[in-house]
């Protein structure tokens, strides 16, 4: 039998003995000691809930929404409300980039397969035209296309139309009366010197670069450069864009501008019939009466792909479509969306529309370099 004295010894050498092991397996380290305690701390964790079945449709591999990159050459003011509705019902992550359909076709050309962009959303069809030239588009598939119009799907399908505009003239009511009789049937007739500083236009403007081509497809070079050199002997007044356009139309700066059909009827809706501008689609046909979408496509390097392809499906849904008609009075370019009665219905347009196949408007650099070259672009 251990007295207490030698109780007490052996106590203490075990003691000791124990300490000496936990140094030795590392039990010294605190900052792991108190992440065991912690650890040791925490309830057991909950079971995973049941997954969703309507989520797992959104949901990418990384167990979120995941993200989505888009160049868009359409202005927020007109776009920027349906992308938010789609972040909004998906929980994607939607980051975009604004600037003009030739400035984002120029920076994705620039990026190349490093552009962080999974989606170009282009005003016209001529910077897509570029994009897809570079061979940076991935082709949509035909579950995507098949609504649409194959004059509004490129051949490759390597984008598609997403809403559909009609080039007019837009004139001052005060000083254009009755514009059957006072405005030519046909674009070409604007070089005629009567119009000398009355018109207004935007050369740089993508829609207008579409025309440019347009007229290029259809009347060749030489005359669509007879045309160019005759509205600048008219002494044009330059703008940065259609809105611009119609507004100085209104103000009475010029008495005609070559724009978009959709723009005015924005500053109708809000400033009321009162508004002293009004639309002119030319009878006569032609480039100046060109039909033509927006449209938008998948880059082949698009790191978020499914969301992309989720996006396009999404701006050619109904619900998409008639955002358009209603919101920003652009054309569905499929049928059964209502449009705005203030339009022209597309039917009645299509009597005296330029439809002219979406690669024919490709061609964006070479109407830059002749724009260039007779001085109206820097």
């Amino acid at each position: 039998m251990l007295n207490q004295k030698s109780r007490q010894f052996v106590s203490i050498l075990l003691l000791v003995l124990v300490a000496l092991l936990l140094v030795a397996c590392g039990g010294g380290d605190s900052e792991e000691a108190a992440a065991n305690e912690n650890i040791a701390a925490e309830p057991d964790p909950q079971p995973d809930p049941e997954p969703d079945p309507e989520a797992e449709a959104v949901i990418e591999g990384d167990g979120t929404a995941g993200d989505l990159v888009i160049y868009s050459g359409r202005s927020e003011s007109l776009v920027g409300p349906i992308i938010e509705q789609f972040a909004a019902e998906t929980g994607i992550n939607v980051e975009v980039r604004y600037g003009s359909t030739s400035e984002m076709a120029g920076v994705l050309l620039e990026e190349g397969a490093n552009s962080p962009a999974d989606v170009f959303y282009a005003q016209d069809p001529g910077g897509l035209g570029a994009i897809s030239g570079a061979g940076m588009f991935a082709t949509l598939p035909d579950e995507t296309t098949v609504n649409v119009p194959d004059r509004f799907v490129p051949e490759d399908s390597s984008w598609v139309g997403i809403s559909g505009r009609a080039r007019v003239v837009v004139y001052n009511t005060g000083a254009i009366t009755d514009p059957a009789t006072e405005l030519p049937t046909d674009i070409f007739d604007f070089v005629d010197p009567v119009w000398d500083g009355r018109i207004g236009w935007a050369p740089t403007n993508g829609s207008f670069l579409a025309m440019v081509t347009a007229m290029r497809a259809t009347w060749g070079d030489e005359q669509t450069r007879e045309w160019l050199n005759g509205i600048q002997a008219n002494n044009p007044v330059v703008y940065s864009g259609n809105t611009p356009i119609v507004s100085g139309v209104a103000a009475g700066e010029v008495d005609v501008g070559f724009v978009n059909h959709y723009y005015l009827y924005r500053f109708l809706a809000e400033e009321g019939e009162s508004f002293p501008a009004r639309n002119y689609f030319l009878p006569g046909g032609g480039p100046g009466s060109l039909v033509m979408v927006s449209g938008a496509g998948i880059l082949n390097t698009a790191p978020n792909a499914a969301n992309a392809q989720r996006f396009i499906d999404f701006l050619l849904s109904v619900e998409a479509q008639q955002y358009f008609a209603d919101e920003t009075f652009e054309y569905p370019v499929f049928e059964g969306v209502a449009i705005d009665p203030a339009l022209p219905p597309f039917s009645e347009l299509d009597a005296v529309a330029l439809n002219i196949s979406m690669n024919d408007l490709a061609d964006l650099e070479g109407t830059q370099d002749m724009l260039l070259a007779l001085g109206i672009i820097e």
